[in-house]
Formats: C-alpha cells, sequence, structure tokens
C-alpha cells in the first residue's frame, strides 16, 4: 500500500468534521489541542500522530484506516498481510510504521511493525513522551532500544518484550549506531476504542 499523504489525510478529517457539523474548537478540545494546533494540523501543515488520528477518528466516527486511505476496512474473521506488505506510515522523525492489519474489521489492537531510525542528536536529550490510552506491548526484532517511562530508563535488545500502560508518558529511540524493529501492539482500553 502507499504511503498515506498527509494533506489528504488531513482533508479528510477536514470534510468529515465538516459533515458531522463539529466546529474547530469541539476537535480541539476533543484532540487535547488549542485550537491553532489543530488548524495547524487538520490544514496538513503538520504531522500527524497516531495519538492525534485515532482521537479523530473516534469523534468523527470511522476507523483510523478510513482516515489514512479514504476506505473502510471491509475484511471480516482474519487478515493476512504477507512479509513486507501493509500500510506504511511515516511519522515523527523518521519512524515508520507498517500497519499489518489495515483492512480488519473491528480491530480490538493495532499491530505495527516500527522502525525507529537512530539519530545521533537524540542520544543525549529527553525522550519525547506521548500519552494515548489502553495498553501496547513491544517485541524487539532487531537493534537495539531506549524505552522510557515517565522516571524509568530501560535499554531493549533483539528479543526482549515489552508491555506496559500506554495512557502514561512513554517513549523510545534508537540506540546503538543503527535502526531498532519492533513489533508494537496498541491495545484498546477494555470497551473502548483506541485512542
Amino acid at each position: 500500500m502507499e504511503d498515506p499523504n498527509i494533506k489528504e489525510v488531513a482533508q479528510r478529517i477536514r470534510l468529515l468534521r465538516e459533515d458531522c457539523d463539529l466546529t474547530m474548537q469541539e476537535m480541539a478540545e476533543a484532540t487535547g489541542r488549542t485550537v491553532a494546533e489543530y488548524a495547524a494540523q487538520e490544514s496538513g501543515e503538520q504531522d500527524l500522530s497516531f495519538t492525534f488520528l485515532y482521537k479523530c477518528a473516534k469523534v468523527l466516527g470511522v476507523d483510523v484506516i478510513e482516515l489514512l486511505t479514504g476506505e473502510t476496512p471491509h475484511l471480516k474473521g482474519y487478515s493476512l498481510v504477507r512479509k513486507g506488505d501493509g500500510l506504511s506510515i511515516k511519522r515523527r522523525a523518521g519512524f515508520e510504521y507498517l500497519h499489518k492489519a489495515p483492512n480488519l474489521q473491528n480491530k480490538l489492537a493495532e499491530p505495527f511493525v516500527v522502525t525507529a531510525p537512530y539519530l545521533e542528536e537524540e542520544q543525549d536529550k529527553p525522550i519525547h513522551l506521548s500519552y494515548h490510552k489502553g495498553m501496547e506491548l513491544d517485541f524487539i526484532i532487531s537493534g537495539h532500544l531506549r524505552f522510557a517511562y515517565e522516571n524509568h530508563v530501560e535499554e531493549l535488545g533483539p528479543g526482549d518484550t515489552l508491555m506496559y500502560d500506554s495512557g502514561r508518558g512513554h517513549g523510545m529511540i534508537a540506540i546503538g549506531g543503527e535502526p531498532c524493529v519492533f513489533l508494537a501492539i496498541v491495545m484498546r482500553p477494555e470497551g473502548s476504542e483506541i485512542i
């Protein structure tokens, strides 16, 4: 599948917002942003984080894949995505996410193969923390990862598995001079949608 174009995704969000008769103010509040921050994302001038996309999808009543591709997931029962295939999404600081079940309806979790780039300039800086409701499981396939969870820092390598409450501050960078590839399973909280 082709990488989603940020401008096209932003346009779909705007059109759905207008169809739902929601104001930018209402969307800003629902996504935890100021109106100016929301407007920058809805115009496609600013990168769209997964947390932002999931919150928009929830408010707009669509699957996040519909925002990314313009298509509604259509598979029921099971989804098979072969090695190297999936919905490729390039986001923050060169991270690449390969969604491994984009066409499956009613998913309880979102599976991604993530490639975190090694960036020398990030090695001695505090790690940016993200927050999204639910839990996440990360399994390191190759490379090494420095994981920050609130005030805790762990270093992981191939075969290590990490599971955590993603509603609390968490972030990661590749270490050791090479990219880190890991399987990330983002799970929704019981009885709700992933946001």
